[in-house]
C-alpha cells in the first residue's frame, strides 16, 4: 500500500468526521463550503503531494524534463514557422522568491505559457458551438453542455479559438475553479469565451496533468495574490501566463495522473458513503422525533420517547439533529405534551372570558377601537386533540388591539444622538429584538410618537423573505426611546393576562409557520408579505395561564441544554478539522 493510501485508510474517521454539518453541494473537487471538509482537504492534499512529486515514485529512466522543454522549444518553433500560431514575447527568468518548494531531481520550473499555447481569436461568421462557463462540468473537468449559436447571435465575448485537447481556465472568480479540457471534437467549430485562458499543451505535456495543477493549492495561491476586485475577482492573461508551474517527466506526468485520478475516485467514495450516512441519519431522527409529536397517548408518548433516550447520544451528533429536536420540543410545547396540566389551574375558555371582558372595557371608554369581528374556528383548523384546560383561539383573541407603523423617506444612515429613527424590518426578524437596525428620521419631518416603540410590544414583520416573514420579537424594558416602527412592521400589544414568551413560542411553531407559508403573497422567496389580518387569524392552543409559565420555563431549560450539546458537537468538529489539517500539514512537510 503506498504512503497516501495508508494515510487515508489510517486516518478514515478524521476525514470523513472533520464535516462543516451542511447538506447539498458535496460533489468531486467542488470547492463548495458544503462539502466534507475533511475530504476537500484530502483533496486538497492529494493535488499538493502530486504537483511537489511525492504521489508517485520517480524513474531514474525516465527522460528528464530539460529534455522536454529542448522538443516543447523545438515544436513551438515550428508552429510559429508554419504560421499556426504567433511568437509570444518573452517572460522574465523564474526568480528563486517565485519557487514555492524544491523539485524533484528531473523536474523543471517552467511558467505556463511555455507549456502550452492559444490559438488566437476569431470572430464568428458561421454556425458554432459556444463554450462559456455554464458549458463545464467543473467536478469532472469537461465540457457537456455546450449551445449551438448562430454568428449573427454570437455574444461578444466569443472570440477564442479551442480544439481537442485544449484547457480553459475561467479567469473571472477563478476560485470557483471553473477549469476543462476539450477532450473531443465539437461539430461545429466550437469557439470558447473571452472569459477563458486559453492554453493549448505541447505534444509532450499531459493536458490533465495540466488541469490538476491548475486546481491544486500552489496554483490558486498563485491567482490569490495577483487577482484583482472585490465582487468579481480576475486576473488577466498575462498574470495566467506567467504563472509557474513544476514540469515533471513526460511518463511521471501520466502516471500522477492516473494516481490522482484514482484517489479522487477514492474521496468520491468516501464522500458519497459519509453523505448517505447523513441523509439516513436524518431521516431516522425525523421519523423519532415525529413519533413523539404524532403519539395519541401517554403510553404511545412514553413508548416512543423511550426509543429516542436509549439512543440520544447516536441520535443527537449534529448540529442539524439538534436544530430538529429543539424545533420538536417547541412543537411538544405548542400541542399540550411537554408539561404537565394541573386541574386547579383556571382554565383557558375562563381565561378568554376574562380577556374579553376587557377588550370591551376599553372599547366602551374610547381608549381601543373595535376591530372587525373574525371567523369562527372551524374544524379543518384544528390539527389536534386539545389537553383538558386547553382552548382553541385566534390570535387576535388575546390583543388589545394591533396597528402597523410609518416608513417615511429616511436617511440611508442609523439616527444620531437626540433623533427619531424608524426601525427596519431586521430589528424584528432573528428572534431578538435589535434597535441599531434604524433609519434615521430627516429634520424635515415631524415624529409620530404614536408609531414609537415601547416596552412590551410585540412586533412582527409583515414583509420579509419567506424564511423570515411573521417572525417576531417582544420588545424588552430597556428598549431605546424616539424609535418608530416602519409600515412593514405590525405591533400587537396583548392582554396582561397572556405570557408574551408564550406567545412567541406559538408564533415560532411549525404549525404556524406552515400557516404563514400558506397564506403570504408575493411571487418571489425573497420577499413574502402577511396582512395584519392574516396574523390576527392565526389559530393555535391556548393553554391556561399558570400553564403558559411552567411551558415557558420548560423550554428555556431545555433550549439551554441544546445549546449546550451544539456547543460540544462544533468544538468536536473543529477539533476534527485541525487535525485534519495537521494530517495534510505534516504529510506535505
Amino acid at each position: 500500500m503506498s504512503d497516501i493510501q495508508a494515510l487515508i485508510t489510517e486516518h478514515l474517521a478524521i476525514w470523513t468526521g472533520a464535516d462543516n454539518d451542511k447538506k447539498s453541494g458535496r460533489g468531486r473537487a467542488s470547492g463548495s463550503a458544503a462539502s466534507v471538509y475533511g475530504v476537500k482537504k484530502l483533496r486538497e492534499l492529494i493535488l499538493e503531494l502530486a504537483v511537489r512529486g511525492k504521489l508517485v515514485s520517480q524513474d531514474v529512466y525516465d527522460e528528464p524534463a530539460s529534455e522536454l522543454l529542448k522538443r516543447i522549444a523545438a515544436e513551438k518553433a515550428k508552429l510559429i514557422k508554419d504560421g499556426k500560431i504567433k511568437a509570444q514575447k518573452p517572460l522574465a527568468e523564474i526568480g528563486d522568491d517565485e519557487k514555492p518548494f524544491e523539485l524533484p531531481k528531473g523536474w523543471e520550473w517552467v511558467r505556463l505559457n511555455e507549456v502550452g499555447h492559444d490559438w488566437g481569436q476569431k470572430i464568428p461568421n458561421q454556425e458554432f458551438t459556444y463554450i462559456d462557463v455554464g458549458s463545464i462540468n467543473k467536478e469532472l473537468g469537461l465540457i457537456d453542455n455546450p449551445s449551438i449559436v448562430q454568428a449573427t447571435d454570437a455574444p461578444s465575448r466569443a472570440r477564442k479559438i479551442v480544439k481537442n485537447g485544449t484547457v480553459i481556465y475561467s479567469t473571472v472568480r477563478p476560485y470557483l475553479l471553473n477549469i476543462a479540457v476539450i477532450e473531443h471534437d465539437f461539430e461545429p467549430e466550437p469557439i470558447a469565451s473571452t472569459a477563458f485562458a486559453i492554453v493549448h499543451p505541447f505534444s509532450f505535456i499531459v493536458g490533465r496533468f495540466l488541469f490538476w495543477y491548475l486546481r491544486c493549492p500552489v496554483f490558486i495561491r498563485y491567482v490569490e495574490s495577483c487577482q484583482t476586485g472585490i465582487a468579481y475577482p480576475a486576473i488577466n492573461d498575462k498574470q495566467f501566463f506567467s504563472g509557474v508551474m513544476p514540469l515533471p517527466p513526460l511518463a511521471e506526468q501520466h502516471r500522477i495522473v492516473a494516481k490522482v485520478d484514482e484517489l479522487m475516485t477514492l474521496c468520491d467514495q468516501l464522500e458519497n458513503q459519509h453523505n448517505n450516512a447523513i441523509v439516513a441519519h436524518e431521516k431516522l431522527v425525523s421519523y423519532l422525533l415525529n413519533t413523539l409529536t404524532q403519539s395519541q397517548d401517554a403510553a404511545e408518548f412514553n413508548e416512543s420517547w423511550q426509543r429516542i433516550a436509549a439512543n440520544f447520544d447516536t441520535l443527537f451528533n449534529t448540529e442539524s439533529s439538534i436544530d430538529a429536536l429543539k424545533q420538536s420540543v417547541l412543537q411538544l410545547a405548542v400541542m399540550g405534551k411537554l408539561v404537565p396540566q394541573d386541574v386547579y389551574d383556571e382554565s383557558a375558555s375562563e381565561l378568554l372570558k376574562r380577556i374579553q371582558a376587557e377588550k370591551a372595557k376599553l372599547i366602551a371608554e374610547g381608549k381601543i377601537k373595535k376591530d372587525k369581528p373574525l371567523a369562527a374556528i372551524g374544524d379543518d383548523e384544528k390539527p389536534f386533540e386539545l389537553p383538558k384546560g386547553w382552548e382553541w383561539a385566534r390570535l387576535d383573541y388575546l390583543s388589545i388591539k394591533s396597528e402597523a407603523g410609518w416608513s417615511p423617506q429616511c436617511n440611508g444612515h442609523p439616527r444620531g444622538d437626540g433623533k427619531w429613527g424608524v426601525l427596519k424590518v431586521s430589528a424584528v426578524s432573528w428572534g431578538k429584538y435589535n434597535p441599531d437596525e434604524n433609519k434615521e428620521l430627516p429634520d424635515a419631518l415631524t415624529p409620530r410618537p404614536e408609531y414609537e416603540v415601547k416596552s412590551g410590544d410585540f412586533l412582527i414583520s409583515r414583509a420579509n423573505t419567506a424564511e423570515l416573514v411573521a417572525k417576531a420579537v417582544v420588545v424588552p424594558s430597556d428598549t431605546p426611546k424616539q424609535l418608530m416602527m416602519s409600515d412593514k412592521i405590525i405591533r400587537f400589544n396583548f392582554s396582561s393576562l397572556i405570557s408574551l414568551d408564550f406567545i412567541q413560542l406559538v408564533n415560532n411553531s411549525n404549525q404556524s409557520r406552515a400557516y404563514y407559508a400558506a397564506v403570504a403573497g408575493g411571487t418571489s422567496s425573497s420577499m413574502k408579505n402577511v396582512s395584519r389580518e392574516q396574523i390576527r387569524n392565526l389559530v393555535f392552543a391556548l393553554p391556561p395561564k399558570r400553564e403558559q409559565n411552567r411551558i415557558v420555563a420548560k423550554i428555556d431549560e431545555l433550549m439551554a441544554i441544546c445549546d449546550q450539546l451544539k456547543t460540544r458537537i462544533t468544538t468536536a468538529n473543529q477539533l476534527q478539522q485541525k487535525l485534519a489539517d495537521v494530517l495534510v500539514t505534516q504529510a506535505i512537510n
